[in-house]
């Protein structure tokens, strides 16, 4: 029994002493590893960053952690501003080390057909011909304005008389995709023109109520919806003075 006894003790004191001898040997060697190694600051992704995610919201996926000064990647991010006005080309996932390489310009990201759907907007598709659609100017990226025209019924002594109303209904409309453009073979001498009745159809984001303000406009009467032209816009557009226009004032 006594053996026993002797021999459990042994074997505890055994193991501490091996437990102990192993964490100071991790110890050491992590302290050689990190002798002479310069640390520094980098940003680690804690959440998953989604792919089109802007650079201005990445600060709320990351935390700052150091590691050697040789482990860092290229590219690491060392200011969170550099990355403003970019967003992110793919998912981001967590354990990263936050690089530049990771984020490109929106215009980039447009240009392969990808521009991200802003959180909480729709999308919906419409077709029109290329004189209606900037002559197939609009790229995915771009942000575009609807010129609507409704013709209501003013009652007249006799009959209806028609007087068409033209103006604005839209700006700022953000365009996701692009199909049936005419693009020029960079190879080709020949020079490829996007014909005036070509079709293209036009993807867009837009929140619940435009949605249904744009389709709206897309059920007129004429099946080749004649009620709708698109213009492209940018930062510098300048859309005061818009009021409607009609028989009364057309021509002022």
């Amino acid at each position: 029994m006594k053996t026993r006894i002797i021999g459990a003790i042994v074997a505890v004191i055994l193991a501490a002493v091996g437990a102990f001898v192993l964490v100071t040997y991790v110890r050491a060697a992590d302290a050689r590893a990190a002798d002479g190694a310069e640390l520094t600051d980098v940003y680690i992704v804690e959440e998953l960053i989604p792919k089109g995610a802007t650079g201005e919201s990445v600060e709320e996926f990351v935390r700052v952690d150091t590691v050697p000064q040789r482990n860092l990647v290229d590219g690491a991010v060392a200011d969170l501003a550099d990355l403003v006005g970019l967003v992110a080309e793919a998912d981001i996932l967590p354990g990263e080390q936050l690089a530049e390489a990771r984020f490109l310009d929106p215009a980039d990201l447009a240009a392969r057909g990808e521009t991200p759907i802003p959180a909480g907007m729709q999308i919906i598709s419409f077709t029109l011909p290329a004189d209606r659609v900037v002559g197939g100017q609009v790229r995915a990226g771009d942000h575009i304005g609807l010129v609507g025209t409704v013709d209501p019924d003013e009652p007249g002594e006799e009959e209806d008389v028609i007087n068409p109303i033209t103006n604005f209904a839209f700006h700022g409309v953000l365009v996701t995709k692009v199909q049936g453009v005419v693009t020029p073979d960079p190879e080709s001498e020949e020079v490829s023109e996007q014909g005036s009745q070509d079709s293209i159809m036009v993807t867009i984001a837009l929140t619940a109520h435009d949605v249904e303000r744009w389709v709206w406009f897309t059920e007129g009467e004429s099946a080749n919806y004649a009620q709708m032209w698109l213009t492209l816009e940018n930062e510098q557009t300048d859309n005061s003075g818009s009021s409607p226009v009609d028989g009364s004032n057309a021509w002022q």
